[in-house]
């Protein structure tokens, strides 16, 4: 039977920033995961991205990972263009905003840029060639099929025959979480009525490092600069109808509706992997903490992907529970008692529930043709970017801070 203070179930970003993050801790971390965690990149770009803002990045260079994802799968974008496609108002704003020029950052982030749009098997890698080499952190390869939990520690039932006694199990392990289900956590869920159709064109003109958000009547279409400056990553939430419509188009039938429904933005595209779709729900644990377990991630949320700010709200979660379980165990505190997790859960809960409500009340006010709510979002998107406080405040966010 092998010992680690903290078990973190699923290695993928969000789980392996809370590794990273806890580098220097005194602690020992098991990363239960099955298969390996770092894979090669194919030769081409795949259609998985994330748009990573800076104040996460500035996270991952203190914790000595952001030099080592891959350049060539990383690109800065440092401008934002979002209009709807059936109202005349849109707005613009940039990193170079002269306003933000004079904030102090602490010297981390880039003013000029925004974030950075990466492949997530790219930061993946990134994040594993570090954590994989600290002394604080073994990588099992298996799953887990069964938690027996006590007030004094976890005993986890691996498939592979051993067993792992922990004090604290950290559920990094997605929207359909072994963990969750494990600990009881009841969810409230609700279905987006979206699919989002994932999928990487090649663009006539280049996207100058912008990326681009269309309001369509049956949804959203993000157009995500890649490093290629002809190549954008692109996710289409579509109500299921049209999704499937789409879906059903010749890959040239696709792309003139493509080029249809941003405006033609970037002229004629063609494209350059083939198209995924997956339904899209909003998942929310009404409890994400208890004596032993606590959960971060999709594991406690899932949120619309109009904003693109999944997983910067994951990788948010991974660096309050690491700085928060960074304390207690200089403090020699208890890691696994539920009243020291309590300022994580009630910090984060607030935050994914913020999030949330945003993303309902986009998707409320872009969703259709109702004249009313067109007139809304015209005057709304073309006041904002007449009013520079406004329009910072959408930068500031845009950024993370």
């Amino acid at each position: 039977m092998q010992h680690a203070d903290i078990a973190i179930v699923g290695g993928g970003i969000v789980g392996l920033t809370l590794a990273a993050a806890l580098k220097d801790a005194p602690c020992r971390i098991a990363i239960i995961n099955k298969g390996l965690i770092d894979q090669p990149l194919g030769d081409k770009p795949g259609a998985r991205v994330s748009a990573i803002n800076q104040a996460n990045i500035s996270a991952l260079k203190k914790a000595d990972v952001w030099q080592h994802i891959d350049a060539s799968r990383a690109n800065p974008y440092n401008a934002m263009h979002v209009w709807d496609k059936d109202s005349f108002g849109d707005i613009h704003f940039a990193g170079n905003d002269t306003h933000f020029a004079g904030k102090d950052t602490g010297g981390e982030l880039e003013s000029d840029t925004l974030g950075v749009i990466i492949e997530n098997q790219a930061l993946i890698n990134g994040l594993a060639h570090s954590v994989l080499k600290q002394d604080n952190v073994v990588v099992i390869d298996t799953t887990i099929e069964r938690v027996l939990s006590s007030a004094q520690q976890n005993m986890l039932m691996l498939e592979n025959g051993d067993a792992l006694s922990c004090r604290l199990l950290v559920g990094a392990d997605g929207a359909n979480s072994f963990v969750r289900k494990q600990a009881n956590f009841p969810i409230t869920f609700r279905d987006y009525e979206h699919t989002a159709i994932v999928a990487n064109i090649r663009t006539q003109q280049p996207h100058e490092n912008v990326a681009r958000q269309a309001f369509t009547p049956t949804g959203p279409l993000a157009l995500l600069p890649m490093r290629d400056p002809n190549v954008c990553s692109i996710v289409w939430s579509q109500t299921p109808d049209a999704a499937k419509t789409l879906q059903g188009y010749s890959d040239s039938e696709f792309c003139n509706a493509l080029v249809a429904a941003s405006n033609n933005a970037l002229g004629p595209v063609s494209l350059e992997t083939s198209r995924t779709a997956f339904p899209l729900t909003m998942r929310y644990a009404r409890e994400w903490a208890k004596d032993g377990i606590v959960l971060v991630g999709d594991a406690a949320h899932t949120i619309h992907p109009l904003a693109g700010q999944g997983a910067n709200l994951g990788m948010q979660d991974a660096l309050a529970l690491a700085t928060l379980l960074g304390t207690l165990l200089e403090e020699q505190k208890d890691i696994g008692q539920l009243r020291y997790l309590r300022p994580y859960e009630r910090a984060r809960k607030t935050e994914a529930m913020k999030m949330i409500a945003a993303m309902d009340g986009f998707k409320f006010l872009f969703d259709g043709n109702d004249p009313l709510k067109k007139l809304i979002r015209g005057v709304g998107l073309a006041a904002t970017d007449k009013l520079s406080a406004v329009k910072q405040a959408f930068v500031n966010h845009a950024m993370g801070l």
